[in-house]
């Protein structure tokens, strides 16, 4: 997660280690990079908090690909979204986990997103494209939840905050789900 308030404390209160990002796609790659070293894990788990105008508050959905909204070199001739000469796609793709849940497009960005992003996608995070990032190059599978606080609109900074309570627990449902299968 990026930040203790997506958790609530819940996890921490169920004995559960909860490795918090900070805030941004730097961040998340530096963490990222750090716990797969450290680890030497095959997979993480990336539950967080997302906007979205597509799917309703309240909503957990499955996030099916990742693509970077703020890489922006198109007047150099490049598709929004794609770092130029890189081999990692601007859009990677995730294997489904739960079959049950709604999947979606998720672009990542260093903003708080309430607009609509320049890359069509179903949800807005900080931190996911990032993790994907890393987790590709290093050869780690990546599931990641989203709970969907707000409608990535200009109320967007009120809704989060009011609605990380109902996140964090359903959150927190389906990780136990994840560690019973």
């Amino acid at each position: 997660m990026a930040l203790q308030n997506e958790s609530q404390g819940l996890f921490e209160k169920e004995g559960i280690p909860v490795v918090y990002t900070g805030i941004g796609k730097v961040n998340a790659a530096m963490t990222a990079m750090d716990v797969i070293q450290k680890t030497q894990c095959k997979v993480i788990i990336n539950l967080g908090t997302a906007g979205s105008s597509k799917f309703k508050t309240h909503e957990l959905i499955e996030v099916s690909s990742f693509v970077q909204r703020d890489m922006d070199i198109s007047p150099l001739g490049f598709k929004v979204g794609e770092t130029p000469f890189d081999p990692i796609p601007g859009a990677i793709n995730l294997i489904p986990y739960f079959p049950e849940l709604p999947q979606g497009v998720c672009s990542t960005g260093d903003n708080f997103e309430t607009g609509t992003p320049k890359l069509p996608s179903d949800l807005v995070d900080m931190e996911g494209y990032a993790i994907a990032k890393v987790c590709r190059k290093m050869g780690v599978q990546l599931i990641s939840l989203k709970y969907i606080t707000d409608g990535a609109d200009h109320n967007a900074h009120n809704d989060w905050a009011a609605n990380l309570i109902p996140g964090s627990q359903k959150l927190l449902e389906y990780f136990k789900k994840m560690v019973e299968a």
